[in-house]
């Protein structure tokens, strides 16, 4: 589960254990007499531990008499609903619409702030590494295969790169240079591409060392839209955050990251060294 979702739910069963409490419920098992639900059920919510749903919070107001609360619960609710969603649902066409859908929101931002600790952020990829990105997609979530398509729309973000005043501050985990997508010939053209990349003017592209020390748990890739939209994916999910106290997070996590990274010189050297561990390879 995602931290943000996790201290949501954690916010939310404290506030209706208070209400349990102030009810005259002095146990979860009293409660759940009451309500004609597993004691099970009660602690899960209560420690955040399971959703509730609409009527679980209908319930609750209406077991506590605190029937004003129940529009304020059921909005948290939803909230928490649209932070976590489902990547099947998203992809259950392909993953040729999910690409498309992000480049509106390219073409709002002035301010891009990306954090990617074990692979190349998507507009810095090649073709070849894209497709085998894609096509590893739509195989794990076993998705109908768009992957060309989706290349193509991928591969439309990178006028962002060189249109506008916008700025693009990008941070790597040095693995990224390793995570062997297509094989020696496919990873070289794409540490090339980095070097390319690297002389873009407004372009800020950091390393983080495997060895550097670390200011902040490296943590999930995420992607910051100004200060508006932070995206985070997992396996499951692509995590949505909108709210500005959990963007300020975000915006203090990669300062820290940015604190273990390397640039310039330093960064050509990595990039240079990882093309040499790809040259060492059989070709494919």
């Amino acid at each position: 589960m995602s931290k943000q979702v996790e201290e949501a739910l954690q916010a939310l069963g404290a506030r209706l254990r208070g209400f349990r409490k102030d009810a005259g419920f002095t146990s979860g098992r009293a409660f759940a007499r009451a309500t004609s639900w597993q004691e099970s059920k009660v602690s899960r919510i209560e420690n955040g531990k399971q959703r509730p749903s609409e009527d679980d919070m209908r319930v609750w107001c209406e077991t506590t008499g605190r029937g004003e609360q129940l529009g304020d619960l059921v909005a948290i609710v939803r909230h928490v609903d649209e932070l976590w969603l489902e990547w099947r649902r998203q992809l259950q066409t392909g993953v040729e619409k999910r690409q498309r859908q992000a480049i509106p929101v390219y073409a709002k931002t002035k301010v891009f702030r990306i954090w990617h600790p074990t692979l190349i952020w998507g507009t810095l990829q090649t073709s070849e590494y894209a497709a085998e990105v894609l096509r590893q997609g739509v195989s794990y979530y076993e998705i109908p295969d768009d992957a060309e398509a989706a290349v193509a729309k991928r591969l439309e973000r990178q006028q962002y790169l060189y249109r506008g005043d916008r700025i693009f501050n990008v941070l790597l985990g040095e693995q990224a240079l390793y995570t062997n997508f297509g094989g020696s010939e496919v990873m070289k053209g794409q540490l090339d591409r980095l070097l390319a990349v690297m002389r873009l003017p407004r372009l800020s592209l950091g390393i983080v060392p495997k060895s550097a020390p670390t200011f902040i748990w490296p943590g999930n890739a995420f992607s910051m839209f100004d200060s508006r939209l932070v995206l985070v994916e997992t396996y499951s999910a692509e995590l949505s955050v909108t709210q500005p106290r959990e963007i300020e997070l975000y915006t203090k996590a990669f300062a820290l990251l940015k604190q273990s990274a390397v640039y310039g010189t330093a960064v050509r050297g990595l990039i240079s060294t990882a093309i040499q561990h790809f040259d060492q390879m059989p070709t494919d």
